[in-house]
C-alpha cells in the first residue's frame, strides 16, 4: 500500500512544480497514511487520494490599488477552495510578501485536516495576497482591502466559503473587507467572514483562540504523562496574535514564558514576559520587539542566531512555516525541551519533526495544536447564524472542550494504527478518515 501513496506523491510533485511547501505538506500527510490504507484499502479506490490532494477550485486575480502619493500598485490575490466535503470552505487570508500559489495551496491542504479534527462541519480553504500591510497607512490598507474584496466577493458566502484572518490580516483588514462585501452584495451576511469586531458579529475568544488552543494542546499532552505546565519554562517564537495569547494562556496555567521574536531578532526575558508591555508594543503601537527591550529592565534582544538556542522545557513555535529546522530541533533537545506544540502552520521542517520523534518527546503538529483559531471561527459562524453572542466564559469553555476532543482523537487514531503517542500520525489519520468517508458518500465529485 505504501507504493500507492508514493505514486500519488510523485504525481503531486510533477503537477505542482516549484511549490515546495505544498509538496512538504502533502508528503507529511501521505507518509502517515500507509497504515490507514493497509487497514482500509477502500480508501485507495476511486482515486480518492488523487482527489484529496487536488483543490476543487483555484482562484488567482489582480489587485490594483492606489497609495497615498497617488502611485498605482498591483498585487496578486489568491483563494484556494480545497475541499468542501465536510462543509463550506473555511480558512484564513494571509497578506505577506512571501505569499504565492504554492504557499496558499500548502495552507489550504493543511486546513482540510485541521478543520476535520474540530468536527464542526467545515471544509478547507485558504487565501491571501503578496501585499505587505506593514508600514502602510490605514487609508492605503483600506483601498487595498476594498480592491481585493471586489474580486473575492463573487466567490465567497456564508454557505460557500468563509475566510478569516491570518498573518497580516487582523480586525482592521477584516473590517475593511466586510464593509466592501456588504456594499457589493447589498446584504448584511455577517457569517461571510470571521474575526469580525464584537459590535458587528464577532466572537469573544476569537482573538485569543489560536494561542490559547496551542497551549491547551500542550497541557493535554503533558497530562498523558501525569504532568502539567505548572513551573515550566516556555519558549515562544513570534510576536503576533498567536504568540501573544500563547504567552497569556501559558502564564494562566502557571508556566513562565521567557522568549518571543520578530524578523529583527528575539527577546529573552528570564523574569518572565511582561504581557501588558508586549501587548502595548505590538497591538497598540505596532512596534518591534526592540521597543519592548528598551522599556523592560533585564530583557535582552538577540539579533543573531535562533530563539531555539535558549534552554527551556516547552517550545511553542508561533511565527511561520519552516522556522524550526533539524539543527534547531537538536539544540532544543540539548537544552532540555520535552514538549513542542505548534502554534504556526508547519513551523517545523521534516528534519525537526524526525528529531523530535526519535527523541520521544511530546510533539503536537500544527493541524491539531493550532486548530483553536478555526474552531472559534466556526463558533463565530454558529453565533452569527443564531443572531446571538456568548460571553467570554462560554466561548472559552467551548474552545477548551474542542481542543480536548482533538487531542483525544489524535491519541485514539495513533493507537488504532499501531503508533501510540505519535500525534503526527494520529492527527493525519483522524482528519483524513473523517474527510475520506464523506467524500466516498458524496460519490465522484
Amino acid at each position: 500500500m505504501q507504493d500507492v501513496v508514493e505514486k500519488v506523491y510523485e504525481q503531486v510533485v510533477a503537477r505542482n512544480r516549484g511549490e515546495v511547501e505544498f509538496h512538504q505538506a502533502v508528503h507529511e500527510v501521505l507518509e502517515s497514511l500507509g497504515p490507514v490504507i493497509a487497514k482500509h484499502p477502500h480508501y485507495a479506490e476511486g482515486a480518492l487520494l488523487e482527489r484529496i490532494v487536488e483543490p476543487e477550485r483555484q482562484i488567482m486575480f489582480r489587485v490594483p490599488w492606489v497609495d497615498d502619493a497617488g502611485q498605482v500598485h498591483v498585487n496578486r490575490g489568491f483563494r484556494i477552495e480545497f475541499n468542501s466535503a465536510l462543509g463550506p470552505y473555511k480558512g484564513g487570508l494571509r497578506f505577506h510578501p512571501s505569499v504565492n500559489a504554492g504557499i496558499i495551496k500548502f495552507l489550504g491542504f493543511e486546513q482540510i485536516f485541521k478543520n476535520a479534527l474540530t468536527a464542526q462541519g467545515i471544509g478547507g480553504g485558504k487565501g491571501g495576497s503578496d501585499f505587505d500591510p506593514h508600514g502602510r497607512s490605514d487609508a492605503e490598507v483600506m483601498r487595498f482591502c476594498q480592491s481585493f474584496m471586489t474580486e473575492l466577493a463573487r466567490h465567497i458566502g456564508p454557505s460557500t466559503d468563509v475566510p478569516a484572518g491570518d498573518i497580516g490580516v487582523g480586525g482592521r483588514e477584516i473590517g475593511y473587507m466586510f464593509g466592501q462585501y456588504k456594499r457589493l452584495r447589498n446584504s448584511y451576511d455577517a457569517g461571510v467572514l470571521t474575526g469580525k469586531g464584537l459590535a458587528w458579529g464577532g466572537s469573544l475568544v476569537r482573538t485569543e483562540a489560536t494561542g490559547y488552543g496551542t497551549v491547551l494542546f500542550a497541557q493535554s499532552m503533558l497530562a498523558t504523562k501525569g504532568e502539567s505546565l505548572e513551573g515550566k519554562k516556555v519558549l515562544v517564537s513570534g510576536a503576533g496574535n498567536v504568540a501573544i495569547y500563547a504567552i497569556e494562556k501559558a502564564q494562566q496555567l502557571g508556566a513562565t514564558p521567557i522568549t518571543f521574536s520578530d524578523s529583527s531578532g528575539y527577546v529573552v526575558d528570564e523574569a518572565g514576559v511582561d504581557l501588558e508591555l508586549l501587548k502595548q508594543v505590538k497591538e497598540v503601537e505596532r512596534g518591534r520587539v526592540a521597543d519592548y527591550v528598551e522599556r523592560r529592565p533585564g530583557a535582552r534582544l538577540v539579533t543573531g542566531g535562533s530563539v531555539w538556542e535558549v534552554p527551556g522545557d516547552v517550545a511553542l513555535p508561533c511565527a511561520t512555516q519552516n522556522e524550526l529546522d533539524g539543527d534547531a530541533a537538536n539544540t532544543l533537545l540539548r537544552g532540555g525541551c520535552g514538549v513542542v506544540s505548534e502554534g504556526a502552520n508547519m513551523p517545523s521542517t521534516p528534519e525537526a519533526v524526525e528529531a523530535f520523534q526519535k527523541a520521544g518527546i511530546l510533539f503536537g503538529p500544527g493541524k491539531a495544536a493550532n486548530a483553536g483559531g478555526v474552531a472559534t471561527s466556526a463558533l463565530e459562524m454558529e453565533q452569527n447564524a443564531g443572531r446571538t453572542r456568548w460571553d467570554f466564559a462560554t466561548a472559552e469553555a467551548k474552545l477548551t472542550g474542542i481542543m480536548a476532543d482533538i487531542h483525544d482523537s489524535c491519541v485514539a487514531a495513533a493507537e488504532e494504527y499501531g503508533r501510540p503517542g505519535d500525534y503526527v500520525l494520529g492527527a493525519n489519520a483522524a482528519g483524513f478518515t473523517r474527510v475520506a468517508d464523506v467524500m466516498i458518500a458524496h460519490g465522484i465529485v
